[in-house]
């Protein structure tokens, strides 16, 4: 798969049976059609239905960054704002193909969903911690 943010390859990340296509161009991630729900359900993130089920039927933010195209229609996909402080601005397929993530959006989106993680013993700070770790934010990234 062609990323649309950069149009790099991209990669397959798999973890808990959810095939991911990663950049690791831009590091943005593509989750498609019910990917995202399966792997926010395997994480224990409850009660996210409101947030995700309205996505492809949310109105279109108004933002000046470039519209993607869909990597599996090649239809434009429209920008979707979510999460809250800092909001975070999604690409999604009108067709309801998938979305995508920018790099770093995906872990501030799932930090927003956990709260704070403490000790790393349950299986879904686990997994909230996995998806810091691979997704984490430009800020997140220590130079060698």
């Amino acid at each position: 798969m062609i990323c649309p943010a950069c149009k790099s390859d991209m990669i397959v990340v798999e973890h808990s049976q959810i095939e991911l296509d990663y950049c690791p161009g831009c590091r943005g991630v593509w989750f498609d059609s019910g990917e995202l729900e399966l792997l926010l359900e395997s994480a224990g993130l409850e009660g996210l239905e409101p947030l995700l089920a309205d996505l492809a039927g949310s109105a279109e933010a108004g933002s000046a960054e470039k519209k993607r195209k869909c990597p599996i229609c090649r239809q434009k996909m429209k920008k979707v704002s979510v999460g809250q402080e800092p909001e975070i601005l999604l690409d999604v397929c009108r067709r309801g193909d998938g979305l995508w993530f920018d790099g770093g959006e995906l872990a501030l989106l799932v930090g927003q969903l956990a709260g704070k993680a403490g000790e790393k013993t349950t299986p879904r700070q686990e997994i909230v911690a996995f998806l810091r770790e691979v997704f984490k934010t430009e800020e997140q990234i220590i130079p060698e």
